[in-house]
């Protein structure tokens, strides 16, 4: 036998045994269900819906048949539970030391943190569209029951807003979660920096005009109403850069350079 065909023979029992790559479609399928299927998931995923449900049909006693404010008003329960829930999804590996076993079948991390990013923002998009959901028979049964016409009011404009405000406050959670990889401490910290900026914006005018520029939470507001204007699109620009690319950035690195145990 000739060394060509032996080292062709050598060359084909090489790639018969090379493993082909993760499909991107299956690592999303996992990370979404890593993200549903626990029993923390399961328990906070239900209290966002009965909160979502039970906040609506309070909000519509009190406030009135009004589409638009009573689909936002899920944003009460979406404002503290959306956060953690992303922020365990994609901490989980490293608390539970999983890592070695994920980055063992797929060694390369970034498909993996970029799968593992996805599934909270699309359960937020989601969120937002079974808000909409309950407000609308909510509506009509408020409207029936106080005897009052229903005002539908809400616009494709201000819903896609709402959603999208949504999303951006869910990618600030995955940032941080990704800075810190810890779920006690990106939870702490994300909340803490909500309390903060309160306090920054109610001290004096140039403490709000500076969470106008840095604070997401604060250059949202225009974008949640659908009141967007090219100054608040900058604003918004920059508390992006600042609080969800910027620590999004370290928190990758630091995750594809960490020490997996």
């Amino acid at each position: 036998m000739s060394d060509v065909t032996v080292q062709g023979a050598a060359r084909t029992a090489w790639d018969r045994g090379t493993p082909a790559p993760v499909p991107f479609g299956r690592l999303l399928l996992v990370e979404a269900r890593k993200m549903a299927d626990t029993r923390s998931a399961m328990i906070m995923f239900g209290l966002l819906a009965a909160m979502t449900v039970v906040s609506i049909a309070a909000r519509g006693v009190v406030a009135g048949p009004e589409l638009a404010r009573l689909t936002t008003t899920a944003g009460i329960g979406y404002g503290t539970l959306l956060p953690a829930i992303a922020i365990l999804a994609v901490t989980g590996d490293w608390t539970h030391r999983s890592a070695l076993t994920t980055f063992t079948l797929e060694p390369r991390r970034g498909r993996v943190l970029a799968a593992r990013c996805l599934p909270p923002l699309a359960a937020t998009v989601v969120a937002s569209l079974f808000a909409l959901v309950v407000a609308v028979p909510a509506t009509a049964v408020t409207a029936a029951v106080q005897g009052v016409p229903a005002e539908w009011d809400i616009t494709v404009p201000r819903m896609l807003g709402w959603t999208a405000t949504n999303v951006l406050l869910i990618a600030m959670a995955i940032a941080l979660a990704m800075l810190l990889l810890h779920p006690a401490a990106a939870i702490a910290t994300y909340f803490v920096l909500s309390t903060l900026w309160n306090l920054v914006r109610n001290l004096s005018e140039t403490g709000r005009e500076i969470a106008r520029w840095v604070d997401l939470g604060t250059a949202v507001g225009p974008l949640a109403t659908a009141e967007l204007t090219w100054m608040d699109a900058a604003r918004l620009g920059t508390a992006l850069l600042c609080s969800v690319a910027l620590p999004l950035a370290i928190g990758v690195v630091r995750a594809l350079r960490a020490e997996v145990r």
